[in-house]
């Protein structure tokens, strides 16, 4: 049995990383439709600014965010003053570091299942008189939909398993931003915890394994159905 601080430790972080993935997945997709389907002078450097936080320290990440972020930062400051949302130090800001870092594999999945799509399906859907963003929803969108589910599944997992951009970001406060990575490196600090590290630690991987299980039989699906 889980003791209530495992259990809080759990529920935040399957929280946080629910909030993550829909928060994000509107603006993957259309990112990844873009870097699909679009050639542009600048089309290069948004793709290095998408897969910058696979490459950069976590904690490098999270500082970024701190600064832009934070109660005095370039856009916190301007979001607490004028909407009342605050993100540091609170499960809303690891719920943002959680999706900046799953937002690349997010991207990568999704541009993947657009670029196998047969493009004649929607050229054929725009000579029945169908508009662009007609086209876009009735036949892209579902045709994609396998590489969508994949790319959300496998941010989800990344969510899971977010450390080093969160604590930078949010710190380890219990309750509001001790996500299952914190618990356990907090845990660690503590002599004789080991059984509880062994617990959170099997439940972190459980969950991740089920979400990177999913994303892959989803990923043959796809192959199976493109061949």
């Amino acid at each position: 049995m889980l003791t209530p601080l495992e259990q809080e430790a759990l529920s935040l972080s399957l929280k946080v990383s629910v909030w993550a993935v829909l928060c994000s997945l509107p603006v993957a997709i259309g990112v990844a439709y873009i870097l699909a389907r679009r050639d542009f002078p600048g089309r290069l450097l948004l793709a290095s600014a998408v897969y910058l936080p696979l490459v950069l320290p976590p904690v490098v990440t999270g500082y970024g965010l701190l600064l832009l972020f934070g109660r005095h930062g370039l856009l916190g400051a301007w979001l607490d003053q004028s909407f009342g949302i605050v993100f540091a130090f609170r499960w809303t800001g690891a719920a943002l570091a959680a999706a900046v870092m799953g937002f690349p594999l997010m991207v990568r999945s999704i541009q993947l299942g657009f670029e196998v799509i047969d493009r004649r399906l929607e050229q054929a859907a725009a000579t029945l008189g169908a508009r662009p963003a007609w086209v876009f929803l009735t036949v892209t969108l579902p045709l994609g939909l396998p590489g969508i589910l994949a790319g959300a599944l496998v941010a989800f997992a990344k969510s899971l398993g977010e450390f080093g951009a969160t604590i930078s970001f949010v710190s380890n406060i219990p309750g509001e931003t001790r996500t299952l990575p914190i618990a356990i490196y907090s845990l660690l600090q503590v002599p004789d915890s080991d059984p509880a590290v062994l617990r959170l630690a099997g439940l972190s991987v459980l969950v991740s394994m089920i979400a990177v299980l999913g994303a892959e039989l989803i990923a043959r699906r796809l192959k199976r159905a493109q061949a």
